[in-house]
C-alpha cells in the first residue's frame, strides 16, 4: 500500500479543455487515495527450496518500483505523470514497468498486477505469453458495487420434492435474500489523451441502468423478468448480467469477465465464450 494525490488536469490546457477530457473529476489541486497493490508473478518450482521465486526478493522489487510515487502528489511531483494522467490504468502500467526494472530473477517474470483505488475502482494489468519467448500487455479496469435482493432457488421443470431434495432451505416457498456483490471488469487500451480505458461516468450510467435499476432491492423471482421462468441462481444471475451489459459496453473497452459474489464463501464468475 501507498498513500499519493493526484489531479486530473494538464497544466497547458484551458479550464474548458481539462474539464472537457476529465469530466467531474477536473480539477487542479485533485484529491488523494491509499493505493493497494496486489502483484503476481509466475515460474517454474525450485524442487530444491520448494519455491518458485524467494518472496523477499518480490516484495523488495515492488517497495523499490513504488519508492517514488510514496507520499506524493503524483501530478506535480513525479515527472512521468507530468504528461501521462495518473489514472488508476496508468498507475498500474507505471508500477509494472518499473518492476520488471528492478525483478531481476531469471526465475519467474510478472504475469499480474492489480491496483485499487478505492474497494470499488481497480485496474489491472496481465501479461500473457504468445509466439514463445514475447509476453502481450493488457490493460483491465474493474468497477464493484452492490445490491439487495431476494430469490428462492426452485426449478420449475421439477417436482416440489425434489425441489425441496436439490435446494433444501434455499427453497423456502417466501425466498430468502443476500447482499450480492458484482465486480465488473472491461479491457481496452489506454486513450493517450484520458489516461483511461473507458469513460468511468459513461460505464457507471450503464451499470446503474442494467444492475442496479434491475435488480436492487428486489425478488428476482417476483420482480423481474430475467427469472420469472428460470431458476435464479447465481450462475444463472451472473450470465443475466453479462448478457444485459457485453453488448452497452462503452466503446472501445469491451467486457471481459463479470464475478457475483453471494456470500463471502461463494462466487461466481463468467468471461464469455
Amino acid at each position: 500500500m501507498f498513500s499519493a494525490a493526484h489531479a486530473y488536469w494538464f497544466k497547458d490546457r484551458t479550464d474548458d479543455e481539462n474539464r472537457a477530457i476529465f469530466g467531474k473529476w477536473a480539477s487542479r489541486w485533485g484529491h488523494g487515495h491509499n493505493y493497494e497493490i496486489e502483484l503476481s508473478v509466475a515460474g517454474q518450482l525450485d524442487e530444491a527450496t520448494g519455491m518458485v521465486v524467494n518472496i523477499t526478493d518480490v516484495d523488495k522489487a515492488l517497495k523499490r518500483a513504488i519508492q517514488p510515487l510514496r507520499d506524493k502528489h503524483l501530478t506535480y511531483e513525479v515527472p512521468h505523470f507530468a504528461t501521462n494522467p495518473p489514472t488508476t490504468e496508468n498507475i498500474a502500467a507505471y508500477i509494472a514497468q518499473r518492476f520488471n526494472a528492478e525483478f531481476t530473477d531469471p526465475a519467474a517474470r510478472l504475469t499480474k498486477i492489480i491496483v485499487a483505488e478505492t474497494p470499488t475502482l481497480s485496474a489491472s494489468v496481465e501479461f500473457r505469453e504468445f509466439q514463445e519467448s514475447n509476453t502481450k500487455q493488457m490493460v483491465s479496469l474493474t468497477r464493484s458495487l452492490d445490491f439487495a435482493a431476494a430469490h428462492r432457488l426452485h426449478a420449475q421443470g421439477l417436482s416440489d420434492n425434489e425441489n425441496l431434495a436439490i435446494f433444501g432451505k434455499c427453497n423456502n416457498p417466501h425466498g430468502h435474500g443476500h447482499n450480492y456483490g458484482v465486480e465488473v471488469t472491461v479491457s481496452g487500451e489506454i486513450d493517450p489523451k484520458t489516461g483511461m480505458i473507458v469513460d468511468l461516468v459513461a460505464l457507471d450510467k450503464v451499470l446503474d441502468t442494467e444492475i442496479m435499476e434491475r435488480y436492487d432491492h428486489k425478488h428476482l423471482n417476483d420482480d423481474t423478468e430475467d427469472f420469472s421462468h428460470t431458476n435464479p441462481t447465481s450462475e444463472n444471475l451472473t450470465l443475466a448480467i453479462w448478457n444485459h451489459l457485453v453488448e452497452k459496453i462503452p466503446a472501445p473497452a469491451r467486457l471481459k469477465r463479470v464475478v457475483v459474489r453471494e456470500t463471502d464463501r461463494n462466487y461466481f464468475e463468467y468471461e464469455g465464450n
